[in-house]
């Protein structure tokens, strides 16, 4: 049986690499492909794949965020393809879980690809899910982070106080940190920027904006489940339906 084949990465070149030399296995159907972490989670909700090959660090919504999305309906088998560093690696080699490290030949990838055919032979779905769980719980971040966000920016490298930052948007590949009348903007996705600001401070209300939750002056209802976020310096940001559960922290079920 044909596995059907979902290809996620943000590069249209490396998409196309990739699906040339997946092409050449008449053993997997290539269903689709998606530019963004959006796309992927709609494609994989519509129809969940047997195999998906995924990017990690890709724009607005990493690798990791987009299998968080489908929780309720994992592809049987999840390849990273990743430029990613070696505490990952390794721990997607104690979770037996298969990924490409870039740059990656065709040999390399038909490894991958019959490893995949012999643990979906040798396991059934709720296995493979634990696999996952076990392996996302792992990668989260482990430590606080510091008081103080590194910006280079501009040629210059600028210390800016957590406490300082108002908002953080996105902006194609890189974030724009928003620090009173100060704009700093840095070549890296909003997911990896999250990941550096206290939870307990910072809440995700999009896909493309992060704020801190003293700035929050005022929140109002829109329609379809959605808020409109008034910051004290008077800007006006949309909470989407995504990031509902985020009402949860200001006592809005």
């Amino acid at each position: 049986m044909k596995l059907r084949t979902l290809i996620v990465d943000d590069e249209a070149l490396a998409r196309e690499r990739l699906r040339g030399f997946l092409a050449a296995d008449p053993s997997l159907m290539i269903m689709g492909e998606a530019a963004s972490g959006d796309e992927a989670v709609r494609l994989i909700r519509e129809s969940p794949p047997d195999l998906l090959f995924l990017d990690i660090e890709m724009p607005g919504m990493h690798g990791f965020e987009v299998l968080q999305q489908v929780k309720d309906c994992l592809p049987g088998a999840v390849v990273f393809v990743t430029a990613y560093d070696q505490f990952a690696v390794k721990a997607f080699e104690v979770h037996a879980v298969d990924y490409l490290l870039k740059p990656f030949d065709a040999s390399r990838l038909a490894e991958a690809v019959r490893r995949v055919r012999h643990r979906l032979s040798q396991e059934n779905g709720a296995t493979s899910g634990a696999r996952m769980e076990a392996l996302l719980a792992e990668l989260r971040p482990r430590v606080a982070p510091p008081d103080r966000l590194l910006i280079k920016t501009e040629g210059k490298m600028v210390l800016i106080l957590i406490h300082h930052i108002d908002w953080i948007e996105s902006a194609d590949n890189y974030v724009v940190v928003r620090a009173g009348k100060a704009r700093h903007l840095q070549r890296e996705t909003l997911a990896s920027m999250e990941a550096k600001l206290p939870g307990d401070a910072f809440v995700r209300i999009s896909r493309s904006h992060i704020v801190n939750i003293k700035r929050i002056k005022e929140l109002q209802p829109l329609f379809h489940g959605e808020y409109c976020v008034i910051l004290e310096d008077g800007s006006r940001l949309t909470l989407t339906r995504t990031y509902r559960e985020v009402l949860n922290r200001f006592g809005i079920s």
